[in-house]
């Protein structure tokens, strides 16, 4: 059993090697010799740049609260692998990974295919996983893009474009078309897409592609939007408002906190309204809104501490950097922030930093431990050639350690002076979901099978 068990692990790790290679082909393949167990349940498919984890947990959550059985399949993982693939809100557990490791490996091995790469070979486990419970939905986010993204092999209920930024340049292309056309490959023939708001560019690529697939399109603010309420650490309260329902949705709380949950948490409630009613449920306004107030999704504006206290945010890109330095601005600007930061090396380093760097007291550079991480010392360059000096640590645990120093000194100063009024500290952890996994490991939460990540 243990030797199985060491195999199986040993496969999934020697798979990160491959790196990303996007297309539709071998994964076709593989999930035909599989039964095609995608075609076994309902689906919602999600793509976009940023909110797209936050718009498919909402999703999901509506869709439990329904009294439905929901798969979520998302990546990357914080800190356990299992967290992958939930059905109900539960992990898949690490025997079940193994065994199916060991079933799929098996299957690949017969067939005249190219070794697939950890996400193709992710998503066949997440797809035979969801056949073999039994879902009657899965909620699937796209691991990049979605044209050539091995998720693209679904015929969903709807597909789901949240906001288009710039990242990953290299694979998508370097203009707004051109990343939105890949974003946009996800629109099915007939099947409806419910669009975030987008800057014009990528919102003409998806009113294109729709009109060109006869699928039905709703977008934010024309057809739907939120109006926000409240805002602050605990979350958002809005009101939902849709042109297709005869009053306003009052009042709906999501715990998921930024003023840029708004227009996620109204995407989402679209998306559900629309498959619901797509299967002949009515729009239930109290199941939507205890399914929106369930929601739980990690690492985004989430407070893991109080003392010392400490916030996780995994923005990693210029727009999810500038969204999180707003919500600081609008809400914390009465604390000392400390930021510990780790970037991936082929990330806009720039477009990341510029928008944090002038609201913290103290900055820490550091490094996860994977291969595409930007070096402490190369940012630390960057942010001192933009006027502001910063701190290096080799590894995360030391930059922690360095913060939670730092953060008590303030709190030193503030006992000693007494002036009332004085900022106390708060250390935030940011940069990329592989930065925030890794210290959440360290503070203490436990993993399970942390390392397989697309390592590249």
């Amino acid at each position: 059993m243990k030797d199985s068990y060491n195999e199986s692990i040993n496969y999934l790790y020697s798979l990160q090697k491959f790196g990303i290679k996007l297309g539709l082909e071998k994964i076709k393949l593989i999930l035909s010799a599989l039964g095609s167990p995608q075609n076994n349940f309902k689906s919602v498919h999600i793509a976009g740049t940023n909110g797209k984890g936050s718009v498919s947990a909402i999703i999901a959550s509506i869709l439990r609260a329904y009294g439905f059985k929901v798969g979520l399949f998302t990546s990357p993982h914080l800190i356990s692998f299992t967290e992958r693939m939930t059905i109900n809100g539960v992990h898949i557990s690490e025997a079940e990974v193994i065994q199916l490791t060991q079933e799929i490996k098996s299957v690949i091995d017969s067939l005249n295919v190219e070794t697939p790469t950890f996400f193709e070979f992710v998503t066949a486990m997440a797809f035979v996983y969801f056949r073999r419970k039994g879902i009657d939905w899965g909620v699937i986010e796209v691991g990049m893009g979605g044209r050539l993204d091995c998720t693209n092999v679904i015929v969903p209920e709807a597909s789901v474009i949240t906001r288009i930024s710039y990242d990953h340049k290299e694979f998508l292309g370097d203009t707004l078309t051109a990343i939105a056309g890949e974003k946009a490959g996800i629109i099915k023939k007939g099947v409806p897409i419910i669009s975030s708001a987008q800057d014009k560019e990528a919102e003409d690529v998806i009113i294109k592609t729709a009109l060109k697939q006869s699928s039905p399109l709703y977008l934010y603010e024309r057809d739907f939007k939120g109006v926000l309420n409240k805002s602050d650490i605990n979350g958002i309260v809005f009101d939902y408002i849709d042109y297709d329902l005869q009053s306003p949705v009052s009042g709906l709380f999501t715990p998921l906190a930024g003023e840029h949950q708004l227009i996620n948490s109204s995407v989402a409630v679209k998306a559900a309204s629309v498959v619901l009613k797509q299967n002949a449920l009515n729009f239930d306004y109290e199941t939507i809104r205890s399914g929106i107030a369930a929601t739980r999704w990690r690492g985004r504006i989430e407070i893991f501490s109080r003392d010392p206290l400490i916030m996780i945010d995994g923005a990693h890109n210029p727009d999810a950097a500038e969204k999180l330095s707003i919500f600081l601005k609008g809400h914390l600007k009465d604390y000392n922030i400390i930021l510990v930061i780790g970037i991936m090396s082929d990330k806009d380093i720039g477009g990341i930093l510029k928008p944090l760097m002038p609201i913290c007291s103290e900055i820490i550079f550091t490094s996860p431990d994977y291969g595409r991480a930007a070096s402490p010392q190369a940012l630390a360059d960057f942010a001192s050639q933009e006027g502001f000096t910063s701190k290096t640590a080799p590894t995360i645990r030391e930059a922690l350690r360095k913060a939670i120093e730092i953060a008590d000194s303030f709190k030193s100063e503030i006992f000693k002076i007494g002036i009332e009024g004085t900022k106390s500290p708060l250390i935030l952890i940011t940069g990329s979901f592989y930065t925030i996994g890794e210290a959440l490991e360290i503070l203490g939460e436990k993993a399970i099978l942390s390392d397989l990540r697309e390592k590249l």
